[in-house]
């Protein structure tokens, strides 16, 4: 059928198929039966808007689950496509084929304004849970958009900006959560970013979006322009960006039909881009649109998903609540929640819930006592927190919420800092100093700085952008119902001068340089070996956990195998609670730089009292490879690795070393320019030119002298390590028969001969 609809589609047609009709949807041809294609915003509800012709038109209610810095908390991929299957089931009522999202890229900074829609600063972690979320939404027979495509890292100058990232970074840290949702899960579309990438935007990048994601990745959907990411819209198809949007734009068609009859355009690219937008058309088409769903069910589920998400970075003992008779309840969060962020996914909520009614409702016997804390915007008024401190002072326990305001922290600009506002710093200060039993209840979508505030209250809850049955969650973890067992999906840095960007964002004269390279989040904490407030994967219980009898499949094994790790946790507190397990891998020796380890596997286990659980993580060669630029590929090198597992990437329990062998043997890259020392690393240079390399060590030393045996009392050939061979030839050209050009390339050509 397919085939058969797009031969008898016009050339206009085509074109018009891959331009918007509107802001949220496709164009459909009445004559031939092709339905449109309607889209809508997400990731974490569905904002159908309820005027199609207009882009910021109020949405129709529907259920706002937590934001995907809350859900990534949970580690738990199998909650994230439940979450996933309950917004395809209102896509599907709300009459909505594609809802934009999951958005996947990785927190680079701390500050970026769209942090609390990405999962993570972990590649790994985030490919898990974005593929978990795909898998749900698209059971639904609905589809997603998997976004930014990519290095969309930042919302300052997101239209314009070049990101200039090296090779590895971009396969090692921003590709591979890409990558593995698609081979995973295949999200029916994707979604190419605003930004440039080292010079090319994004919409326009072949080897992005055809070379790697088609290609490379077998991708079979269709990939869609962010909403205005277009420039040349005859360049993007050309580079396999198939449908742009918004619509409608008459230019934008009349361009890719004058293109394909002046010979400027393939036409068979554009039958490809038609072919792929059709299939998901028709497979849309399968589920009827349209009826009811269930409200009471889902705002369960977004209260069950915000509590699994939420993290308890400390505890004196103050919780859970017990024998509270008088609680101070602080801060304007209580009962007016920040449960979303700004633009693009805020979500018409079915309805909201306060944490200071739900508090009432699980604690009737508690007196409440509620005080404002601080305005609604930035100002700092002082008879706000001389109310708060008394109303602290005259209870057992004061809870505070605070809220990262929306003028701080919204999609389209970043935050120029990561604390909370001055008001809300100084009102802390004032109720932990009138009231050492103080927890802070924190809602944001990205890391906040704790210092020196969080060092003086008795327990701290990260509660993220929750949702809006997020009240109800916290109220659920503050008295116990529910054991916290969220675990950091980012670091939290002492300061913002700390983090590995700092000095390289936001850029300038419209580039920003990716010069931390590989080592963004916890890579770059452990490879400078800097403190943090909190680190990667921490979350404390109001249980305990140990972990035992670490075994592994085998002790050598090969890239073909794959790798059992197996650990023994036992709860050893006294409530039922959930534990992340987590594997790093710690490579001993690496031709390039490594960090010094990387997560590689997780698992969240429930546990009752006394209970013990075996876990079992599955490595493949991918979890011991790393990306070469030279070769272009993923390779892996034998040798040792160390398997870290532990609770959080500062706190490893068990450790147990794994030998790889057998890894291929990768062809040499070796030429004129190549050093003394990567002549004698690569096997076949040294088997070529090792007699002369130690001649040449031995002769330059004579010539310099004879002190000792190298002329200089030095290792001679340590001396030379670092200089080009021809270089080295050049200083001994007398003792040549033939010029040192001539044997240089006698010898390249011999390596590459061995090989062949």
């Amino acid at each position: 059928m397919l085939e058969h609809l797009l031969s008898a589609l016009t050339l206009e047609e085509k074109a018009t198929l891959c331009t918007g009709a509107g802001p949220w949807s496709t164009h459909g041809i009445e004559r031939l039966d092709i339905p449109p294609l309607v889209v809508s915003d997400g990731p974490h509800g569905v904002r159908r808007v309820a005027n199609p012709d207009a882009i910021a038109s109020e949405s129709v209610p529907a259920t706002c689950f937590p934001t995907a810095s809350s859900l990534s908390a949970s580690w738990n991929p199998s909650l994230v496509r439940e979450v996933g299957g309950a917004i395809g089931e209102e896509c599907v009522a709300l009459g909505v084929d594609v809802i934009l999202g999951p958005a996947t890229n990785i927190k680079r900074t701390p500050v970026c304004g769209r942090n609390f829609e990405y999962f993570s600063e972990d590649p790994f972690l985030s490919g898990a849970l974005a593929t978990g979320y795909i898998e749900g939404v698209q059971s639904q027979g609905v589809g997603t958009s998997l976004k930014h495509f990519v290095a969309n890292n930042q919302e300052y100058q997101r239209f314009s900006i070049s990101v200039e990232v090296d090779e590895r970074a971009l396969h090692e840290i921003y590709l591979p959560a890409f990558e593995t949702a698609v081979a995973r899960a295949q999200p029916w579309t994707v979604m190419c970013a605003y930004n440039k990438v080292n010079g090319t935007y994004a919409s326009e990048h072949h080897e992005l979006l055809t070379d790697i994601l088609r290609h490379a990745w077998g991708f079979e959907g269709f990939v869609v322009s962010d909403w205005g990411a277009v420039h040349d819209r005859v360049a993007a198809l050309r580079a396999g960006l198939d449908l742009e949007m918004p619509g409608p734009k008459d230019r934008r068609v009349q361009a890719v039909v004058d293109a394909v009859r002046a010979g400027a355009l393939d036409p068979d690219l554009l039958d490809d881009a038609v072919r792929r937008i059709l299939r998901i058309v028709l497979e849309a088409r399968k589920t009827p649109k349209g009826g009811a769903f269930d409200v009471d069910a889902h705002h369960a589920l977004a209260r069950r998903a915000a509590a699994e998400g939420i993290v308890l970075l400390k505890n004196d003992g103050l919780l859970p609540f017990e024998n509270v008779t008088r609680l101070a309840v602080i801060g304007r969060a209580a009962k007016e929640p920040r449960f979303q962020g700004g633009g693009s996914s805020h979500v018409n909520a079915t309805r909201v819930d306060s944490p200071f009614d739900e508090i009432a409702k699980l604690a009737p016997d508690t007196d409440l006592s509620y005080a404002e804390g601080y305005p609604a915007g930035l100002e700092v008024r002082q008879p706000l927190i001389d109310e708060a401190a008394s109303a602290a002072a005259a209870a057992e326990v004061a809870v505070v919420f605070v809220a990262q305001p929306p003028s701080l922290e919204s999609e389209g600009y970043d935050r120029s800092h990561i604390d909370l506002t001055p008001h809300q710093v100084a009102l802390l200060e004032a109720v932990t100093t009138a009231q050492p039993r103080t927890v802070v209840v924190l809602n944001s979508g990205s890391a906040i700085a704790t210092d020196p505030w969080g060092q003086r209250a008795s327990a701290v809850l990260q509660a993220w952008f929750m949702g809006q049955a997020g009240g109800g969650a916290v109220a659920d973890a503050l008295v116990g119902r529910v054991n916290p067992s969220g675990r950091l999906a980012e670091t939290f840095p002492g300061s913002l001068p700390d983090t590995p960007a700092y000095l390289n964002y936001p850029g300038e004269l419209g580039r920003v340089r990716y010069g931390e390279g590989i080592f963004v989040g916890y890579r770059y904490y452990d490879a400078v070996e800097r403190p943090v407030a909190y680190p990667f994967g921490h979350g404390l219980s109001y249980t305990t956990f140990a972990y035992s009898d670490l075994r592994v499949s085998a002790r050598t094994f090969e890239p073909s195998e794959r790798l059992e790790v197996t650990v023994d946790v036992t709860n050893t507190g006294e409530r039922t609670g959930k534990e992340v397990v987590q594997l790093y891998v710690h490579d001993h020796e690496a031709g390039l730089v490594r960090p010094p380890k990387e997560l590689k596997g997780f698992a969240k286990v429930e546990l009752d009292p006394g209970e013990t659980k075996t876990v079992t993580l599955v490595l493949d060669a991918r979890s011991f490879a790393f990306y070469h630029p030279g070769h272009g590929r993923w390779i892996t090198e034998d040798g040792d690795f160390e398997l870290l597992v532990g609770a959080s990437a500062a706190d490893i329990r068990l450790r147990e070393t794994v030998t790889l062998r057998g890894s291929p043997l990768l062809p040499s890259l070796l030429n004129a320019d190549s050093t003394v020392a990567e002549w004698q690393e690569d096997p076949t240079g040294r088997a070529v030119a090792g007699d002369l390399l130690e001649d040449l060590a031995r002769s330059m030393g004579e010539s310099m002298g004879a002190e000792g045996e190298s002329g200089m009392g030095m290792d001679m050939l340590g001396f030379i390590r670092d200089m080009p061979l021809l270089s080295v030839l050049h200083f001994q050209e007398g003792h040549l028969h033939v010029s040192p050009e001539e044997v240089v390339d006698r010898l390249v050509e011999k390596v590459h001969g061995d090989e062949a």
